[in-house]
């Protein structure tokens, strides 16, 4: 029998096409024919498959099956297949028990099942990237009244969606959910206390937040030249230097330029006053010279462009997120990012950008620090130490937030502190975890933070 000579056969979405959608018949039956025959085929296509990627809703149902089973522990073969159709009521629309025979009769062989599974993915993602089209040109002529900006957000996220993988439903029960949470709890038992999240560089904070960890957005805050975009660095090189973590930096603030030669001084330990000034000795080359060829390798991007907007940053980060798996994210800083959309007031608009930062992070499955400024509390205090009320146009900033990274130094109030040359790191809140505060060791003419021990 045909897959066209029975029911549900014709493909339940050809009315959204002009033409005939991509689609290869023959590869979604030696995918399933594949299935049927072996259980190594099954693991093998159910890494690259899901039910909506096949053509025909009739192969839909039956892949469907035959990942139920699977699922469950039982058997998947035309007999077991043919059953649980029975019980579902569905053997009509698969065209009955004979097609799952011819299925398995036209599989070359159950060995290239995942190849074929590539094959109907590729059909699949074109068929959406038709239908994403579609409704981007429905956006272009029915967009009338909108702010064009939003539009073009939305048609980038139509193209993110076309190769997104999603291994899951938006929601799922808890019965489900519960074994992959207990799986992840045994692989944190099994590796003996190691750094789960993107480290930080700082060996007391890994220890206190276990890194910095994927849907998380993470505030560093601080007066101004305290040093927070000296702190945003220094993750950063921890991430992508030490760690070969794909990383990228919005820098609203500092120049490319700027943001290389202190990642310079941080690495080689030549001071930035000396590379301003060039009065570099030969040691200090020397010093620069071992580290440059590491840190030129490292998978660090760093976007200077001028008024950032969040539509720009999200679709930056995708497309890093598809071409270089990015995993973790630093924007410096949100106050001097820019929104299109027109507000009732600053806080407003700040709060929009914050929410949107921590959509970012979950979107992506990534770490986001948002680097952002302090108002004037501390100053106007006896005790200078930040508090996170003293968020500058705070807004929903603290809310959004899973974690509150105060930067405090007293030399920079005091001059002759006796903690002169120490900082500490206040994590104010932590959604996951205890706060506490980390001292650590400022280096100011290496434009670094470093772990007391190693000062």
């Amino acid at each position: 029998m045909s897959v066209l000579d029975f029911p549900g056969g014709s493909g339940g979405s050809d009315s959204m096409f002009e033409r005939t959608p991509p689609h290869n018949i023959e590869a979604e039956q030696s995918v399933l024919g594949g299935m049927l025959l072996s259980k190594d085929a099954i693991a093998d296509v159910i890494e690259v498959l899901r039910a909506d990627d096949f053509y025909r809703p009739a192969h839909q149902i039956v892949f469907e099956v035959i990942t139920d089973l699977y699922g469950r522990g039982e058997p998947a073969d035309s007999v077991t297949v043919f059953d649980e159709l029975q019980k579902r009521g569905e053997v009509a629309r698969v065209g009955g028990g004979a097609y799952l025979h011819t299925l398995t009769a036209i599989v070359p062989t159950a060995a290239n099942a995942g190849y074929y599974a590539k094959i109907v993915r590729e059909q699949a993602v074109l068929r959406r990237l038709i239908e994403a089209g579609t409704r981007i040109v429905s956006y272009g002529y029915g967009g009338q009244g909108e702010e064009v900006d939003d539009l073009v957000d939305r048609a980038q996220a139509e193209i993110y969606k076309v190769t997104e993988r999603r291994t899951s439903e938006d929601y799922l029960p808890l019965s489900e959910i519960m074994p992959s949470a207990l799986d992840e709890i045994e692989a944190i038992g099994s590796r003996g206390g190691q750094m789960v999240g993107v480290p930080t560089g700082f060996q007391d904070l890994d220890a206190l937040t276990n890194g910095l960890h994927p849907g998380q957005m993470i505030v560093v805050a601080a007066r101004p030249a305290i040093g927070k975009s000296t702190l945003g660095l220094d993750f950063a090189r921890s991430a992508a230097i030490k760690h070969g973590m794909t990383t990228v930096i919005f820098s609203l603030e500092m120049s490319r330029n700027e943001i290389t030669m202190r990642l310079l001084s941080a690495e080689a330990r030549v001071a930035l006053h000396t590379m301003r000034s060039g009065m570099m000795s030969d040691d200090d080359w020397t010093r620069m010279a071992r580290r440059m060829g590491e840190v030129a390798e490292a998978p660090l991007f760093i976007d200077d462009s001028p008024n950032m907007s969040m539509m720009e940053i999200r679709a930056k980060c995708r497309r890093l997120k598809q071409r270089h798996d990015l995993r973790f994210v630093i924007v410096d800083y949100l106050q001097l990012m820019s929104s299109p959309k027109k507000t009732e007031s600053r806080q407003q608009e700040v709060s929009e950008l914050s929410r949107a930062l921590k959509l970012l992070a979950k979107e992506l499955e990534v770490p986001v620090i948002a680097i952002s400024q302090l108002n004037r509390g501390p100053e106007q205090r006896t005790d200078k130490r930040p508090q996170v009320s003293d968020l500058r146009e705070s807004g929903s900033i603290e809310q959004d937030a899973d974690m509150v990274i105060l930067l405090h130094r007293e030399d920079a109030y005091e001059r002759e502190s006796p903690r002169a040359g120490e900082a500490d790191l206040i994590v104010a809140k932590h959604r996951n975890g205890p706060t506490a505060t980390v001292t650590v060791a400022f280096q100011g003419h290496y434009s670094r933070f470093v772990d007391m021990a190693t000062h």
